[in-house]
């Protein structure tokens, strides 16, 4: 086995990392080494050794790129220009300042930008005014409840609108006795006709189609969402695309549709709650349910005190149940004396009931 002139080769992961710190791309080490780029793909993913006059060179290179860059004498340059480079790959450059703001300022903020657009949007999905501008508010009032968690998501409106969409088609409102009757519809006939197309459409469909056309997220956005995977999103996008355009023929163009739902949500005027309220009315509900959880753990405590306290100590036998006792006489049941005892209650009769002589034996 021969040793390559310019020393030993690193390993194939090392050469990568040389070649790409240099910039250099597969097809421009090929072309000078004078193989091909699948050669040099092979060679770093180490399921084939460079041999032969091309492993020279091929050597050669990796080692001027993992040298540094020296002057005529042999030394490493140390010229303003490279120092400043250095010292900037290695010292991160400053961030603008950004004022920081408290967490009712961040809330108040989010809400403001995100509760209008999604009161329309709740509204597309259910047709029912109150329900959106309730559904916002319950989200918002989830999130400022996780608000660390929600602050630090990487998409926090999208965790808000998730959280609104989820409870806005929840099938629970159903039973809900101001739900049961229908809402007043749009005014415009051409709203009427959407509305209650996409009203018809099963709610899995509905989101899929207000998320694409009506906020416009893309595909893979949809399906992460609505929790299902990209070609059931498509197939949900497609099927509903086909509903809505057999009910109203002229949105049959995908970008007809879209300026026709942002027509319809903003035709409504719908106003979120201020941001204030929200947070008030969420600070309540949580004081409310957790003096709630108390009261009711101290009630099962309580309730298991009086238990432990009243209960018996010891085991008490139950008692047994009665028995019919078999083989005693009759008791005689009135009759006419026999002659025997008419004589003798004679004599009882007959004989003194008191005295002296009571005591004495009769001779017999």
């Amino acid at each position: 086995m021969t040793q390559n002139p310019a020393g030993p080769l690193p390993p194939p992961k090392e050469r990568r990392r040389l070649r790409d710190a240099a910039s250099l791309t597969r097809a421009q080490v090929a072309a000078h080494v004078g193989v091909s780029r699948a050669t040099v793909r092979a060679w770093e993913r180490g399921r084939t050794a460079p041999s032969g006059p091309r492993a020279a060179a091929y050597a050669r290179l990796i080692a001027t790129l993992a040298s540094p860059p020296t002057d005529g004498r042999g030394r490493e340059r140390t010229d303003d220009g490279q120092r400043k480079e250095r010292s900037a790959a290695r010292v991160p450059a400053p961030s603008p300042a950004v004022p920081s703001l408290t967490p009712d300022q961040a809330f108040d903020a989010l809400y403001a930008f995100c509760a209008p657009a999604l009161v329309r949007q709740t509204y597309l999905l259910t047709g029912r005014r109150e329900l959106s501008r309730e559904a916002v508010e319950r989200a918002f009032q989830l999130a400022w409840q996780n608000w660390p968690e929600v602050a630090r998501d990487r998409d926090p409106g999208g965790w808000i609108r998730s959280t609104a969409y989820e409870y806005a088609l929840s099938p629970w409102h159903r039973f809900r006795r101001r739900h049961r009757s229908p809402e007043s519809p749009p005014a415009d006939p051409a709203d009427r006709a959407l509305l209650h197309a996409l009203l018809k459409l099963p709610p899995s469909y509905r989101r899929t189609l207000v998320l694409y056309d009506g906020v416009g997220l893309d595909l893979p956005e949809t399906a992460a969402e609505t929790e299902a995977s990209t070609p059931a999103a498509a197939g949900r996008l497609t099927r509903a695309r086909e509903a809505v355009a057999a009910q109203v023929p002229e949105l049959a163009d995908p970008a007809a549709l879209h300026r026709r739902l942002t027509e319809l949500a903003s035709t409504e005027r719908l106003r979120a709650t201020e941001p204030t309220t929200v947070r008030t009315v969420g600070e309540r509900r949580n004081v409310f349910w957790t003096q709630a959880a108390i009261a009711f753990t101290a009630a099962i405590v309580g309730a298991t005190a009086l238990t432990l306290h009243t209960a018996p100590t010891h085991y008490i036998p139950p008692l047994a149940p009665a028995q019919a006792v078999r083989g005693v006489p009759v008791a005689p049941a009135m009759g006419p004396l026999s002659p025997a005892e008419t004589a003798l209650r004679a004599k009882l009769r007959g004989t003194a009931e008191s005295g002296p002589q009571r005591l004495v034996p009769a001779a017999r």
